[in-house]
């Protein structure tokens, strides 16, 4: 199962087709971006397979200037990909899915490559997949989240967002360790 009505929340068990999907997204975004990133990887929840996640494809596209993805914006728009603008500063977003259904299927969280934004996306998942008990732990805050607030993402995103500070804090030093 991929895909979920924008602004709810549904956590779901880990699912084999979620690094196919993200496996295929991404040789198609290297193909659109033809040499503009430096680096695509899957992110977020559905690459840490122990923990529950909404069945939504994350993946960070590392670019070394973000103007650069902005004569990409309509041909990315043509194939699916879908311009949101700077949804944080410093981070540029695309989402795919069926939008007459509101159902979004993938975040594509664009960033400067090796940046903050960059490390912080894959030291928490390195960080996650490491260290099973942390995972763990970050399962438990989403499920009784997601059980708080199935309707609200916004809530969830904020009730999450303490824990998520001090696991990334965990994982910078983690990574600079080695």
């Amino acid at each position: 199962m991929i895909g979920l009505k924008r602004g709810t929340v549904k956590l779901v068990t880990h699912q084999d087709e979620w690094l196919e999907e993200a496996e295929r997204t991404i040789e198609e975004l290297k193909r659109l971006l033809n040499g503009t990133a430096a680096d695509l990887q899957h992110v977020g929840s559905t690459a840490i397979p122990s923990i529950h996640a909404k069945p939504i494809i994350d993946l960070v596209v590392g670019v070394y200037d973000l103007n650069e993805i902005m004569s990409h914006v309509e041909l990315l728009g043509r194939n699916g990909f879908v311009f949101r603008g700077e949804d944080v500063p410093g981070q540029i977003l695309f989402v795919k899915g069926d939008f007459e259904k509101e159902l979004r299927t993938h975040h594509i969280h664009v960033v400067k490559w090796n940046g903050e934004e960059w490390n912080r996306y894959i030291n928490f998942r390195d960080y996650l997949n490491a260290f099973p008990e942390k995972a763990m732990r970050y399962d438990r805050c989403k499920q009784n989240l997601a059980v708080q607030f199935p309707d609200d993402r916004r809530q969830y995103t904020e009730g999450k967002r303490r824990l998520i500070e001090r696991l990334l804090e965990e994982a910078g030093r983690w990574r600079a360790g080695r």
